[in-house]
């Protein structure tokens, strides 16, 4: 028989039901909870998740309003950065309620179905995968890491504006030194900053579970200083987790040299990065 538990915490009093004409927001599939998600965590349109169980898994779900999660108003809204970025915080948030007591198989942002036959649907076609996805991130988190070289531009000390010009017949030709001079230095820096992050991902890689490389981050889009080196996420049990971030901390106290390099750690996160396999990235 499938279980529906309009309770967001599995116990206690229970939420008012969506509206029948509410699409299903679902932000991740787990396994039953062995303890109760926050009492006052709230989600998409500040309405708190209910656990929607079938075939042994747990869709966590929210009501949402179908003027602004069809398909159509769904594409306007996704132009829209200010409603972008508030939903995708609300989806975080949950995501991050989640992970505190279980490991969850995050869903795509903006994830929706019609009603609970789908939501129902869904877990039932995709039940052999998420449970074999489930198990292999059973107790393990994601843990980011980013390597960023500075600019030789934005580290080199800037001549004074009143400072004098060269001058003279053999101007032209120290300039043309001095510029292959800066190529060859920038080489040799990128040439550096790139084996430091093989061998940092290589490190990593040993003291983790699974690990994927995400291609660099736009400079631009990410507003981070300097040029993405490294992107990369691992897969690390939670009783490794300590270890693992200490090796991370100590990257960051050595002497680069020249190569004024920057290492970024974040999480723990949701396996956001694990939550395909092997068959999923062939396809």
């Amino acid at each position: 028989m499938n279980a529906v538990n309009d309770d967001p915490n599995g116990d206690g009093p229970h939420h008012d039901g969506p509206h029948h004409d509410d699409l299903r927001y679902v932000y991740a599939v787990c396994r039953p909870l062995a303890a109760p998600l926050a009492a006052d965590l709230t989600g998409v349109g500040g309405v708190p998740p209910r656990q929607l169980t079938h075939a042994g898994l747990v869709a966590l779900v929210g009501p949402v309003p179908e003027r602004d999660f069809a398909e159509e108003p769904l594409r306007a809204h996704l132009e829209d950065l200010d409603w972008l970025s508030e939903t995708a915080r609300a989806h975080q948030r949950v995501i991050d309620a989640l992970t505190s007591v279980t490991c969850p198989l995050p869903l795509r942002l903006a994830t929706v179905f019609r009603d609970d036959s789908g939501v129902r649907a869904m877990l039932e076609d995709g039940a052999e995968r998420f449970h074999r996805v489930l198990e292999r991130i059973d107790g393990r988190v994601e843990w980011g890491v980013k390597v960023h070289m500075e600019s030789e531009e934005s580290a080199a000390p800037r001549a004074p504006a009143d400072a004098p010009r060269p001058s003279g017949p053999g101007s032209g030709r120290d300039y043309l030194r001095r510029r292959r001079s800066q190529r060859t230095a920038q080489e040799e820096s990128w040439q550096r900053a790139e084996a430091f992050a093989r061998e940092l991902h290589e490190t990593l890689s040993q003291r983790a579970d699974d690990s994927r490389l995400h291609a660099p981050q736009n400079t631009e889009l990410s507003r981070a200083p300097g040029r993405n080196v490294l992107n990369a996420a691992y897969l690390v049990t939670r009783a490794d987790s300590e270890e693992f971030v200490e090796l991370v901390d100590r990257t960051k106290d050595e002497d680069q040299g020249t190569s004024r390099l920057r290492v970024e750690l974040t999480g723990p996160w949701a396996a956001y990065s694990f939550t395909g396999d092997e068959k999923d990235r062939a396809e």
